[in-house]
């Protein structure tokens, strides 16, 4: 069981709230809490320290915001699946973070069983977006270009693509079409690289906008 444990840091500028937050996952049998950080800079030298799976992240805290600590952990390839856990609902704080390179999103007053429930579902692969920040994202990003660059998908990469946008994990894709999970890696890699992509969450929606999606 234990290579099933996932590996969870909080990082928010709120005691009460990483207290809270750690009350609550410390009895989920697949979930522990490795640590705590109280901003973003902070945050990012404990995901290099600790390597977690999933970090809970707050948008707004004092110095390095939660924005700027995802972009931190992009340039330094940190593995480490992130979550937004905010108190702010309004789509220019949102988006950002998403586009930065957050797996999703949930408010501070989730139920804590969604929570838990969350967690599993970015550290599978999954990314969690609101229909309304999804739209918000599409608007924003550039249709001119990203067309032609579709012409260049293998029939094969298409179809990972499209189980991408349904929101499958990589073991899921793999399932459904009858491949190792390292050939389907390999394919991800190549739809990010052929797309100029950065990441699963900007993959999904370019197939939403393209018609690639189910």
């Amino acid at each position: 069981m234990a290579d099933k444990i996932i590996r969870v840091l909080l990082v928010d500028d709120h005691q009460v709230v990483r207290r809270g937050l750690r009350t609550f996952l410390e009895v989920q049998d697949d979930i522990e809490v490795v640590g705590e950080a109280a901003d973003g800079a902070e945050g990012v030298a404990r995901s290099e320290e600790l390597r977690p799976d999933v970090v809970l992240m707050d948008i707004k805290m004092p110095g390095t915001d939660g924005i700027e600590a995802l972009r931190k952990l992009r340039e330094l390839d940190n593995p480490a699946k992130v979550l937004i856990v905010t108190s702010f609902t309004e789509q220019r704080t949102v988006v950002p973070a998403l586009r930065a390179g957050a797996s999703g999103y949930v408010y501070k007053d989730v139920d804590p069983e969604a929570l838990a429930g969350a967690i599993r579902s970015v550290h599978a692969g999954h990314v969690l977006l609101q229909p309304e920040v999804a739209g918000a994202l599409l608007a924003q990003e550039d249709g001119g270009t990203g067309t032609g660059r579709g012409s260049t998908l293998t029939e094969r990469e298409r179809e990972v693509l499209g189980l991408i946008a349904d929101g499958r994990s990589n073991r899921e894709i793999a399932r459904a079409l009858v491949l190792s999970e390292k050939t389907v890696k390999t394919h991800v890699s190549n739809i990010l690289m052929k797309l100029d992509l950065a990441d699963r969450t900007q993959a999904a929606l370019w197939a939403v906008r393209h018609g690639v999606a189910g």
